[in-house]
């Protein structure tokens, strides 16, 4: 397979591919324009030589006065049988969806397509990857949305989430959210652990995503490039916390992301995920099986290991996503990152209004499961 072509990080291409160019409109033609008068045939009105008088046909009546004669330009063509409603041509969808479906293939063989410098395939994650977790999503977690207006339209802003659920589906299930409900469609380029990009097929999806390393040098590249970053400072103390601390907020570590945000002047955007902690109930961590095998933790739930792989499948809970209000950042002076009381004051103000927004969310929950 053909290597695929790496856009520079400046590349404006990948932000959303090549723009399509305007689309051309027509003149409106003037009810009294010359131009816009059709010439009609005469109409033979006059008796035919035996006397009688013309028949419909002939006059360019129809048989039926009150429904007048469309100009053969003006008529609609009928649908052909088995069309689908609303289309012209039937199954013009369909041939569509193949058509499209070949040519994704063809570009997949031939190498032609396009991936930024941090790996990212955006042609890929919304036509498989999206594909892949949108029925999770909208059938298993139906997963509900709060607060999407907050998330600008454009330019640079850091979501910052709780972590939560013993594996990491809520980072995924938040991508989803932004892509599926923000009216410009926004891609949203999430910060992984370290542990994330050493596992093999794990690490080439996720850049193949858009995720990126957590750290603060990517993470402000990303935000000067104008991109949605999202991050979840808890890390593996909050999606490793036992299930009896659900819903409380841990450490958010030293400020990193608040320094990030200043530095490139963007907004910071609390979410918060409620849902995700009943997903895996963690009631046990094997702690010497864990440092055996090399990760932070291994959960022991009411269904795994005990039922083997189908202790791995999660419960059907249902999720509320909610973007909170942006914390501006770009009214600052450049030296502020650098300022360690105030990116404590920042921190501790996203983590309160996340914490708070949590409680909220969990007051109006009428279920886990509904």
């Amino acid at each position: 397979m053909a290597d695929a072509k790496v856009i520079p990080f400046d590349d404006d291409r990948s932000r959303g591919g090549a723009q399509r160019p305007p689309r051309r409109r027509s003149a409106p033609r003037r009810k009294n324009d010359p131009a816009a008068v059709r010439e009609v045939p005469a109409m033979p009105d006059q008796a035919e030589p035996d006397g009688s008088p013309p028949s419909a046909e002939q006059a360019g009546h129809p048989e039926h006065p009150e429904h007048p004669e469309v100009p053969a330009g003006d008529r609609v063509p009928k649908p052909r049988a088995g069309a689908a409603p609303g289309s012209r041509g039937g199954g013009g969808g369909l041939e569509r969806r193949i058509a499209g479906g070949l040519a994704f293939l063809r570009r997949r063989l031939t190498g032609d397509y396009e991936v930024d410098d941090f790996g990212y395939d955006e042609e890929l994650t919304d036509q498989v990857l999206m594909s892949m977790v949108r029925p999770l999503y909208e059938k298993y977690f139906r997963v509900e949305v709060k607060g999407i207006e907050n998330i600008p339209s454009d330019g640079g802003a850091l979501i910052v989430a709780n972590h939560s659920g013993t594996l990491p589906l809520d980072g995924v299930m938040m991508q989803v959210a932004v892509h599926d409900n923000h009216p410009a469609g926004r891609h949203l380029r999430l910060l992984a652990a370290d542990l994330v990009f050493m596992l093999p097929v794990v690490n080439e999806l996720a850049r193949k995503a858009g995720h990126t390393l957590a750290c603060a040098e990517d993470a402000e590249r990303l935000l000067e490039r104008g991109e949605l970053v999202g991050v979840m400072p808890e890390g593996f103390k909050g999606i490793g916390k036992p299930f009896s601390e659900r819903y409380k907020l841990q450490r958010f570590g030293r400020g990193g992301f608040v320094s990030t945000a200043l530095r490139a002047g963007t907004p910071i955007i609390p979410c918060s995920i409620v849902g995700a902690e009943e997903i895996y109930p963690m009631i046990g961590n094997a702690k010497t099986l864990a440092r055996v095998l090399g990760i932070p933790y291994f959960p022991i739930t009411p269904t795994f290991p005990w039922l083997g792989p189908l202790g791995a499948l999660p419960l059907p809970t249902k999720w509320t996503i909610q973007f909170g209000e942006p914390i501006l950042t770009d009214g600052y002076p450049p030296e502020a990152a650098e300022d360690p009381m105030l990116m404590f004051n920042l921190t501790d103000q996203v983590r309160e209004q996340i914490q708070h927004t949590l409680y909220k969310l969990l007051v109006q929950r009428r279920s886990v499961f509904f």
